[in-house]
């Protein structure tokens, strides 16, 4: 009897140690910025988005979460390995394909006994592994009745896309092991370009017109020849297609009812106006504004009904849920759309996680953090050891409320995908709370900028040369070369990574 005991009691701890672990829910969206989530209070007060909001009030909001590489693949890779592009292999959207055969997050869970499920968005080339159930996007995926692969069979759902992806992810929780712990990941594809909104949200700010960022009209000047070299501008660089001048192909024939009775008068009336110059961009902003806006409002009633489905489940004292997005993107600053760059607006992606009875709920942090440290955060939440190659640190401890004396004070960014799209010149840098020194290579001869940030928040002026910052200069500089060493970062990149286009 006493060993049958000892066996039942040992059973029993086993048993209770398993539920303790919590479930983990990732949201991750393609091409949000923090421009557009109320939480992170921008000036120009663009939307209100309560599902986001939510989860930043009842958890930790993360103002400086940066990404390695700001392009969708590259992130995305760096969030299921927790390395960067070097280490992982996945260096642009060009011609990189994931290898499924290395260590990522969702296997070793999946591999300590926990249920786990991506619906959405992939982009990532090979098939995903690592996860009980998968239904993805191929490739960048599309707005209206996408197609998608289910466990690796084709299939078609009708429908917008952001909300095929929340009743997917609705549909899953209801059906999924409920004696397991579980990870899934939601990934929409919205607000990615084209930003085509769901037709219900067409009128949904009723022709507001959006503040202009102050630099809408930089000329670029006082920075290396990289930033006026460039192809992602609103000025020239938008198609008809961005600006819904021709409609999406997909749509069917009542969904093109909705989307005409919208956009073709707007489109008549922008027709007959003949903009040119400041006053075609200015339309162009505010057109693009509304549709990027509409997409997000999709995203941030995905998030609300999501959160909604774990209440009435029970779920939500035991699950953590994150919500990030792969990059940063421009809203008009600089003139620009899109992300590539270690800007600002680029380089910083929304963070925010809640974990209930641990992170203090309506809580700040404001140190250095990082997609990069995605996987082991949940490797050490759900007690599984994070192999030796992963580059990030657990956020265990800052979610605690707990920033240990040796938290990273400086930030590695590489971006290489080029001269196609967009022509952003290669670029590296080292990130700190104030400055950020960044190098161009590959074309023609190197050059450097330094930004300081205190200064110069909009990233308008390069100091690099300017005898009053020759400390900093030197520093980080410093700072540059030892990161790479301590991150591997090979002496030369493989040509590939530039789309097999001959660097000059």
């Amino acid at each position: 009897m006493p060993r049958l005991f000892l066996l039942l009691l040992t059973i029993a701890t086993a048993t209770a140690g398993e539920a303790k672990r919590p479930n983990i829910v990732v949201f991750f969206s393609d091409d949000h910025t923090t421009q557009s989530i109320s939480a992170y209070g921008d000036a120009r007060k663009l939307l209100k988005t309560p599902g986001i909001d939510r989860i930043a009030k009842e958890g930790m909001r993360f103002d400086r979460c940066l990404v390695t590489n700001s392009i969708c693949g590259p992130s995305r890779a760096t969030v299921l390995t927790g390395t960067y592009a070097h280490i992982n292999g996945f260096w642009n959207n060009t011609n990189s394909r994931f290898d499924a055969s290395q260590a990522t997050f969702p296997k070793l869970l999946q591999g300590a006994g926990y249920q786990t499920a991506i619906i959405g968005k992939w982009h990532l080339g090979s098939d995903p592994t690592g996860f009980d159930h998968w239904q993805i996007l191929p490739g960048q995926g599309i707005y209206y009745n996408p197609p998608m692969i289910r466990n690796g069979e084709k299939i078609k759902i009708d429908g917008y896309v952001s909300e095929i992806i929340t009743d997917e992810t609705v549909k899953w929780l209801g059906t999924r092991d409920r004696s397991k712990p579980f990870l899934l990941m939601c990934q929409h594809k919205a607000p990615h370009r084209e930003w085509e909104p769901a037709l219900r949200h067409l009128n949904f700010d009723n022709d507001r017109i959006y503040e202009e960022p102050a630099n809408l009209f930089d000329d670029y000047a006082n920075r290396g020849p990289g930033v006026k070299d460039q192809d992602m501008s609103l000025e020239v660089t938008m198609t008809e297609r961005d600006l819904k001048l021709v409609p999406p192909k997909s749509l069917t024939s009542e969904q093109r009812k909705e989307w005409d009775a919208y956009y073709e008068p707007r489109n008549a009336a922008f027709r007959a106006a003949n903009l040119s110059g400041k006053a075609l961009t200015k339309w162009k902003y505010q057109r693009y504004l509304h549709d990027y806006l509409a997409c997000v409002k999709s995203v941030d009633e995905s998030v609300a009904t999501v959160l909604e489905q774990l209440d009435r489940e029970g779920l939500a004292d035991d699950t953590i849920v994150i919500y990030a997005s792969d990059q940063g993107f421009f809203l008009g600053e600089h003139g620009w759309f899109d992300k590539r760059w270690i800007f600002e607006e680029s380089l910083r992606t929304p963070f925010v996680v809640r974990w209930p009875g641990v992170a203090k709920a309506g809580s700040t942090n404001d140190r250095i953090v990082s997609l990069l440290d995605v996987a082991q955060t949940l490797l050490d939440v759900a007690g599984v050891a994070a192999p030796e190659r992963m580059q990030g640190r657990s956020l265990v401890p800052l979610l605690k409320g707990q920033t240990p004396a040796d938290w990273r004070t400086a930030f590695f960014y590489q971006y290489v995908e080029y001269p196609s799209p967009h022509r952003v010149r290669p670029h590296e840098g080292v990130i700190t709370d104030r400055y950020k020194l960044v190098r161009y290579f590959g074309v023609g001869a190197d050059h450097y900028d330094l930004f300081d940030r205190t200064s110069d928040p909009a990233e308008m002026r390069s100091v690099y040369g300017d005898p009053a910052y020759a400390a900093a200069q030197q520093e980080l500089g410093a700072d540059l070369a030892r990161l790479k060493q301590e991150l591997k970062v090979p002496a030369e990149l493989p040509p590939t990574v530039f789309g097999n286009q001959p660097l000059k």
